[in-house]
């Protein structure tokens, strides 16, 4: 039997409640808290003397916020950081620079920055705190190295992708991902080659994320990038987002184009947006040539809907241990023996376009 991880945590927050609080709901799932912190400051002088396995991070706080703090920590004490942002646009405007610093993943606090909320998600904390702490710090660490990645110039053969051509015929791409994706599937997109395409994109993220999400995705590639609306289409050159808190089904596909559908229902699954759930729409709906993409993340997300779309003719491609956050639904959908090419992350957006 494998034993439960329990890494040693030092949990950082300017609210004594709340620090309280986390470490409270940490100990009772038996994962030891080993320190605590009300500012960054502080933070990196407890992280220098315990060399915890992980750290909880707030982002608002005096004297050091959590930007600065995580910078300063993946510069000098190199540790696997989950930040807890408020459940608003703009906590997830500061979320995406803190990822971009180096942060692995982030916990979206219900109820706001000082609220009771995070009780109720307790069980979901402690298991992407657990999935932190395992993280490929050299992977997270590369990614924020590479936020300077310069947009994909519009049209085929921009400068991000000069070598590669655009697609021709109807394609389509659904990439799934969840802790370490978003500057993952940033990259895929910014590389990815315009033309007769269109991108699905199923990234583990609650909904005041996702739409901010598919502006910098807009911002980054030669897509036009938004996020999914129910009844949406998606035509050539046009990418969406699944909207956090909803599942993205396919509802029709005709000259070209992509009808979506937003599902409130959980469907049997833990994550809303489901990889599983979009893939296996996409695979029951659409005929033209596809695509689908695994990237880091934790659990076994997708392996189900990848299998689905291979078995409809899709080529389908997963990213490799050594280039992943976190090495999860990769490796079960490769498990599932599901998939036809395992990349570096550096290699998907030319293998997509080679084996069309």
């Amino acid at each position: 039997m494998t034993a439960v991880r329990k890494p040693r945590t030092v949990v950082v927050d300017d609210s004594r409640f709340m620090r309280g609080l986390i470490s409270d709901l940490l100990d009772e799932a038996g994962v030891p808290v080993v320190g605590e912190a009300k500012d960054g400051a502080a933070a990196l002088e407890v992280i220098a003397e315990e060399e915890p396995d992980a750290v909880t991070m707030d982002l608002e706080m005096p004297r050091m916020n959590g930007i600065e703090a995580v910078e300063r920590i993946m510069a000098e004490h190199p540790t696997p950081v989950l930040m807890l942002s408020a459940h608003t646009e703009d906590g997830a405007e500061v979320t995406f620079e803190a990822l971009e610093k180096g942060a692995v993943d982030f916990f979206s606090k219900p109820g706001g920055e000082v609220s009771m909320g995070v009780s109720q998600h307790a069980d979901q904390l402690v298991a992407t705190l657990r999935s932190v702490a395992d993280a490929d710090l050299t992977q997270a660490s590369r990614q924020a190295a590479d936020t300077q990645r310069q947009p994909a110039s519009p049209g085929p053969g921009g400068a991000a992708t000069a070598e590669i051509e655009g697609f021709e015929d109807q394609h389509t791409v659904v990439i799934g991902s969840s802790t370490g994706g978003p500057d993952a599937v940033e990259q895929v997109m910014s590389e990815l080659p315009g033309g007769d395409c269109r991108v699905i994109i199923v990234q583990h993220m609650p909904e005041a994320f996702t739409a901010r999400f598919a502006d910098r995705l807009d911002n980054a590639s030669r897509y036009t990038v938004r996020e999914a609306t129910d009844g949406a289409r998606i035509g050539a050159g046009e990418a969406v987002v699944a909207r956090g808190g909803s599942h993205l089904g396919i509802t029709g596909y005709s000259n070209g184009r992509i009808r979506v559908e937003l599902i409130e229902a959980d469907r049997g699954h833990s994550v809303r947006p489901a990889v599983d759930e979009t893939m296996t729409s996409v695979a029951a709906q659409i005929d033209d040539p596809l695509t689908g993409v695994i990237l880091t993340g934790m659990g076994s997300d997708g392996a189900e809907g990848i299998c689905a779309m291979q078995a409809a003719g899709a080529t389908t491609i997963a990213q490799n241990k050594e280039s992943c956050v976190i090495y999860g639904m990769p490796k079960r959908a490769i498990e599932a023996g599901c998939i036809d090419e395992v990349c570096h992350i550096d290699d998907i957006a030319t293998t997509i376009r080679e084996l069309v």
